[in-house]
């Protein structure tokens, strides 16, 4: 199984317009960081996870012909907003695409995508099949996953395990119930959106402590905001067990 970094980013905290930081003017490809979602692949099976702004590069980008489902780990705009271009895995397939979420973001797409379920649709909207997520395991297409609730501030925001493999973006604070679904995976993947504290987002402390905690053999940090640093440096000062993920970035897991 072969898990890709199709983003690593986040429009949290960064001016995006006109933006001179050290970040943005590095000429390192690593610091080139779309919005956060990831690729599971299992032979011919494809699941992204999140389909953030960025969606449409990032399937291009990857060359990705086809794509068996989409599950969400919330509904925050950065995480749904290029829902609309699965319309393009639709026309190829002539199938409507699964969407795995839970209530909070199956009423968010249907409220911002209000088009794609009206009664009399216009020709080539997205065609979408939605699948609850409750709070047990389900599988996709030979993929399994776990559902780990963590909290985003005050939010419900659903994390990941897929065999040895956990995700968790887009959170500062899992239960001690929820954390025994984490213990034992050999890669996790942790938000760390900056250095400053924040009020619904690890920081990097936070993360390096959680990460202590659990006791992965690998961790790579997402969901990075322009003020954690380049690459460069906050890779230079991480434990050895602990990298910054990104773009295009691919585990054998």
């Amino acid at each position: 199984m072969t898990v890709t970094f199709l983003g690593t980013g986040t429009s949290q905290g960064v001016p995006v317009i006109a933006c001179n930081c050290e970040v943005c003017s590095s000429e390192n490809p690593k610091d080139k960081r779309l919005r956060s979602s990831i690729l599971i692949s299992e032979g011919e099976n494809h699941v992204v996870i999140d389909t953030g702004p960025d969606f449409r590069q990032q399937m291009l980008r990857e060359g990705l012909k086809t794509l068996n489902a989409v599950v969400f780990t919330h509904e925050h705009k950065d995480h749904i907003a290029g829902l609309d271009d699965v319309r393009a895995f639709n026309y190829f397939t002539g199938i409507a695409m699964r969407v795995f979420c839970n209530d909070a973001v199956e009423k968010a797409i249907r409220r911002e995508f209000y088009y794609a379920f009206t009664e009399e649709k216009y020709p080539g909207v997205p065609v979408l099949h939605f699948h609850n997520i409750q709070m047990h395991s389900f599988d996709v297409d030979g993929i399994p996953f776990v559902p780990i609730a963590v909290k985003h501030m005050e939010m419900n925001v659903l994390g990941f395990r897929v065999g040895d493999f956990t995700y968790i973006t887009d959170a500062n604070f899992i239960s001690d119930k929820e954390m025994e679904k984490v213990y034992g995976s050999k890669i996790l993947v942790l938000n760390a959106l900056r250095k400053q504290k924040h009020p619904s987002h690890f920081n990097l402390e936070e993360a390096l402590e959680l990460i202590k905690v659990i006791k992965p053999e690998k961790a790579f940090l997402t969901h990075i905001s322009h003020q954690l640093g380049t690459h460069a440096e906050v890779s230079a000062n991480l434990p050895a067990n602990v990298f910054l993920s990104y773009d295009g970035l691919k585990l054998e897991i």
